[in-house]
């Protein structure tokens, strides 16, 4: 038999064989990666003027389809002659035209919007080292100033206009930026079940904390624990067993505090 002995050949995963939206994921994350660690390295006005330039590119982006769902009033409505109305009524009727715009005014909305409020942003991170609700409302009363007079909401009045679209502006995401904070720290452990919880935990049994808050079960009653007080907080008989020898084999879970 002159057969020599064929090896076996181990098929490595290829990068081809991954899905197309998974490559194209992580290409993303790489790019965006890079893109952020090269604009760290830039000077602050380039950081500042790349910043506003992106995010008003997207937002002229989501002005214009938004603006392509919605019905462009203002070229619906003839413009009644401004002999018919007082200033206030047609600045009102500017208003709504200015608001009621197609993709192309929807667009540069958006793109002064985000990109103003970007770029302030970026500004202040790099000068106070730090964001926070001040920076935010500063960045927020910059974008709505100046979408107030880009866009002709303004009226006859359009600098104390400015100021006032600046200030609700800045009230709006101050409050969304102190509302996203407080539900995003996580929740303060309670001190009276820490002992509690690290029992629990090390024998695997933390979905039972809920039944000792329930009974009002805290750490200074695990030495006192017997199994009728678990039972009384529905406590299945496995995990009674488990705790009580836990508690009976640990001199310091059985110390009182």
């Amino acid at each position: 038999m002159g057969e020599g002995k064929q090896g076996v050949m181990v098929e490595m995963p290829n990068s081809s064989n991954q899905n197309p939206i998974t490559q194209l994921q992580n290409k993303f994350k790489e790019l965006e990666t890079n893109f952020k660690g090269w604009l760290s390295k830039q000077s602050l006005p380039v950081e500042a003027a790349v910043v506003t330039a992106t995010s008003g590119l997207q937002g002229a982006a989501i002005g214009g389809f938004m603006g392509t769902l919605t019905q462009d009033v203002s070229s619906s409505l003839p413009t009644p002659p401004a002999a018919n109305l007082n200033p206030q009524a047609m600045a009102s009727f500017q208003q709504a035209q200015a608001l009621a715009g197609g993709p192309l005014i929807q667009a540069r909305n958006f793109a002064v919007m985000t990109g103003v409020n970007a770029g302030i942003s970026c500004v202040l991170k790099r000068i106070r080292g730090k964001e926070d609700v001040q920076s935010s409302m500063a960045a927020a009363f910059g974008s709505g100033a100046l979408f107030s007079l880009v866009s002709g909401m303004g009226g006859p009045n359009p600098v104390p206009n400015a100021l006032t679209s600046g200030i609700f502006f800045a009230l709006v995401q101050g409050g969304l930026f102190e509302l996203g904070r407080k539900f995003s720290q996580p929740p303060a452990e309670d001190t009276h079940y820490a002992r509690t919880r690290s029992l629990l935990s090390s024998l695997g049994l933390q979905n039972y904390e809920k039944n000792f808050k329930k009974g009002l079960l805290t750490d200074t009653t695990l030495p006192l624990l017997t199994d009728s007080a678990l039972r009384d907080v529905r406590i299945p008989p496995g995990p009674r067993l488990l705790i009580l020898d836990r508690i009976q084999r640990d001199p310091e879970l059985k110390k009182t505090r």
